[in-house]
């Protein structure tokens, strides 16, 4: 089942940060499907580094040239969610072997639970491979830098963030 606009593709995650390998997948995914979806898991239990409203204008900022592709939040099963928005395609990157064990049984169990809803699998181009967002926070926590391997959006609001810690040493970030 298509939208009457076309196929719709979900990209699901924390994006928690936005990275340029989270980017390449997107901006390939909306060459592929005609409109995308970034869809922001609210996971309550983490304490994430940007709030569920500052990634969702990060990832609008870093998509505005990009017509199809869309910020939204959702919560519980990707699946349900999927089907209230009428998408019939998730699009999920595979940086390694590792992530394929754990996406191809996520991929089985939503194709268990919502037939009609497909996954798709890509693999972000080579210089992104290593990065996650784990990663990229460590390596920002730590004074290494993460120029080009975060959008600018992600990047100026870390350091706006370390510049706020340097000012106020005992406030807490946002």
């Amino acid at each position: 089942m298509t939208s009457a606009s076309g196929i719709l593709a979900i990209c699901p995650g924390s994006f928690d940060p936005l990275t340029m390998g989270h980017v390449d997948i997107i901006e390939r995914a909306a060459r592929l499907y005609d409109r995308v979806v970034v869809a922001v898991l609210v996971n309550r239990e983490k304490a994430p580094m940007f709030s569920l409203d500052e990634r969702l204008a990060i990832i609008r900022e870093t998509f505005t040239g990009h017509p199809n592709v869309e910020a939204d939040t959702f919560e519980g099963l990707l699946v349900d969610y999927a089907m209230a928005r009428g998408a019939t395609v998730i699009v999920k990157g595979l940086r390694a072997v590792a992530d394929f064990e754990y996406e191809y049984q996520m991929a089985l169990m939503n194709r268990h639970l919502a037939p009609g809803v497909d996954t798709t699998f890509m693999m972000p181009a080579e210089r992104y491979t290593y990065i996650s967002s784990r990663l990229i926070k460590e390596v920002f926590a730590l004074g290494g830098s993460i120029e080009g391997l975060v959008p600018p959006v992600v990047e100026a609001r870390l350091r706006a963030r370390r510049q706020q810690a340097l000012i106020h040493p005992d406030a807490r970030p946002t």
